[in-house]
């Protein structure tokens, strides 16, 4: 049994209902004279912690994070940080992140107070020990991302006796650092290596190293991440088993019990169908013509990403090669190459006015290949479904209304619903139905990872570099770019020539922008690498118009923390300017 097949696990649903945060309800139903007796028990209240882990407001939106970076552009989720203006210690995305990462610490300290005591054996007790501490150190490695130090509760909290009476002050960052830290070398301690197919999804030993690798190279511990990095990369004193998935778009669409060797930690989604269970990307990142849905495109790829995608023989891309002047001519220019005419039906081309269709989709297609396996540009194809949720093939125009109709969904033509001139996204969203296997939008059933193998080998490459060991640096780099059949650093041009740290630096940036577009660790890097500031730009769509305005001030560096939680706790204090 799948650790995420939640429609089987009703018992362990209805033990853990009603909690929504440490600070909001204090009903925990653990407790209770007939649980925390068995083997069965031990593993039904882990299921409880991964159950909260995957909850939208927790980790379940991983990939939305994207929309606060420059690599994508939304209305939603995260809106108000991602406009900036109205980016307030009141704002509803602020105060759920808080609750969720919160609920997820209360039922991981319900855990590990509560299975130590339980006459099981000692291996269980241990393992199950390791999945609490690993998941709480999830969540306070991203509470202190976002707030810096926050309150610290651990398994001396007991919810039930004393929910009246959460007013801790905040612990600082660097308390909060060493807690969590404390917590995954615990966890790399007691997790094994990997679990039995039953069990696949909860956290081993590999990923207690990955994660607390990423907390070092956060805090710039340059030579400790390279060691957590090379113990999993290199298999120093176990044989973890990863490797780069061979295809890098099927690694996006794993699905229905297939696996992947490069999945670190993922949050597996079961079934595709109404009675299935599974993540929401679609309605955030798929179109209109994504399986009927209603109002898609949330979420978008932006322009800034689209351009960093390097030729294929690893020239920067410049659309002045392709279309003179493009680049200050305005929207209007960009119209005329761009844009075509379609019938009033939304059926068929009906001119393609000044628009050499053929040379606009080379402008894409003729670049890295994660490109076009990551975003629909204009003129490709996409396989979406019609009223009936039947596959039908859809095309991507930009088409002129002043010159005929507009695109329908029900029809041949992608419709954006924000009614944006935006490119799309494909990395996440399956096609057609799935030969049937697929049947609700906002169900996507494909495996998401938290860390991946992938991740992991840009980061080592990073904390090789930052340490002066630049050749070992694009050793990394490369694998990933072989992997997609892009050329190496160092393989003979020029222009694939690393001149320097700084240089290899900035490839290194943009290598993570365009691997791990969708994933949602853009917002995350541009902050700590101290990028955030230079990278907030206006949202423009293809043709340069715009799209929204957003804005940047030195306190958007961190998080405020929630008016209600400053009203239920008066011993917190505000972040600085909040």
């Amino acid at each position: 049994m799948n650790i995420f097949r939640i429609t089987v696990l009703t018992v362990s649903i209805a033990i853990l209902s009603g909690c929504e945060s440490l600070d909001l309800n204090p009903s925990d139903q653990m407790s209770g004279p007939n649980f925390w007796k068995t083997e069965e028990h031990a593993r039904q209240a882990a299921i409880g912690m991964y159950a909260a882990m995957k909850e939208p407001w927790c980790f379940g939106m991983e990939f939305t994070f994207d929309m606060c970076s420059d690599i994508a552009n939304g209305s939603s989720p995260w809106a108000d940080i991602s406009g900036g203006s109205s980016f307030a210690s009141g704002s509803a995305g602020v105060q759920n992140h808080w609750q969720y990462l919160y609920e997820l610490v209360h039922r991981t300290n319900t855990v590990i107070r509560n299975v130590a005591k339980m006459p099981i054996s000692p291996e269980t007790i241990d393992r199950v020990t390791g999945e609490a501490k690993f998941l709480r150190a999830m969540a306070y490695f991203r509470m202190l991302n976002c707030w810096g130090g926050v309150p610290y509760y651990d398994e001396n909290c007991d919810i039930n006796q004393e929910f009246a009476n959460l007013n801790a002050p905040r612990s600082s960052a660097e308390d909060i650092r060493k807690h969590l830290m404390d917590d995954l070398k615990e966890a790399i301690d007691k997790l094994p290596v990997k679990w039995d197919d039953a069990d696949l999804g909860r956290a081993t030993k590999g990923a207690a190293y990955a994660l607390r690798g990423k907390v070092y190279l956060f805090n710039r511990q340059w030579t400790e991440a390279i060691s957590d990095f090379e113990e999993i990369v290199y298999n120093r004193s176990n044989h973890y088993g990863y490797s780069l998935h061979p295809d890098y778009n099927e690694l996006f669409r794993i699905y229905n019990g297939k696996r992947s060797d490069e999945m670190i930690f993922s949050i597996q989604s079961i079934d595709g169908n109404t009675a299935g269970h599974a993540l929401d990307i679609v309605s955030y990142f798929g179109n209109k013509s994504t399986m009927r849905l209603i109002a898609g495109n949330k979420i978008v790829p932006s322009t800034t990403l689209v351009d960093m995608y390097e030729n294929l023989d690893g020239t920067p891309f410049n659309w002045e090669d392709h279309f003179p002047g493009f680049t200050d001519g305005g929207p209007d220019m960009r119209r005329r190459y761009l844009s075509v005419a379609i019938d009033q039906g939304s059926t068929v081309v009906t001119s393609t006015l000044e628009c050499d269709t053929t040379k606009v989709m080379d402008a894409y297609r003729h670049r890295d290949p994660r490109l076009c396996l990551n975003v629909i540009t204009p003129y490709s194809h996409y396989l979406g479904t019609d009223a009936g949720s039947k596959p039908m093939d859809k095309q991507f125009v930009l088409a002129d209304p002043t010159k005929g109709g507009s695109p329908m969904e029900a029809m041949a033509f992608i419709r954006n619903s924000e009614g944006w001139n935006s490119y799309f996204w494909r990395k996440w969203i399956p096609t057609g139905n799935l030969d049937g296997y697929w049947g609700e939008y906002n169900r996507t059933p494909f495996e998401f990872p938290l860390i991946r193998l992938g991740d992991v080998i840009l980061m080592l490459a990073e904390a090789y570099n930052e340490t002066e060991q630049t050749d070992k640096a694009i050793i990394e780099l490369n694998k990933i770019r072989s992997r997609v059949g892009m050329p190496e650093l160092g393989s003979g041009p020029e222009w694939l020539d690393v001149n320097g740290k700084d240089d290899m630096a900035a490839r290194i940036r943009k290598e993570r922008a365009c691997e791990l577009a969708g994933e949602g660790q853009r917002y995350w890097d541009l902050r700590r690498w101290g990028l955030l500031k230079e990278s907030v730009k206006n949202a423009t769509d293809i043709f340069g118009d715009l799209m929204y305005t957003r804005t940047y001030q030195p306190r958007h560096e961190l998080w405020p923390i929630p008016l209600v939680e400053l009203d239920r706790n008066t011993n917190l204090q505000q972040n600085p300017s909040w």
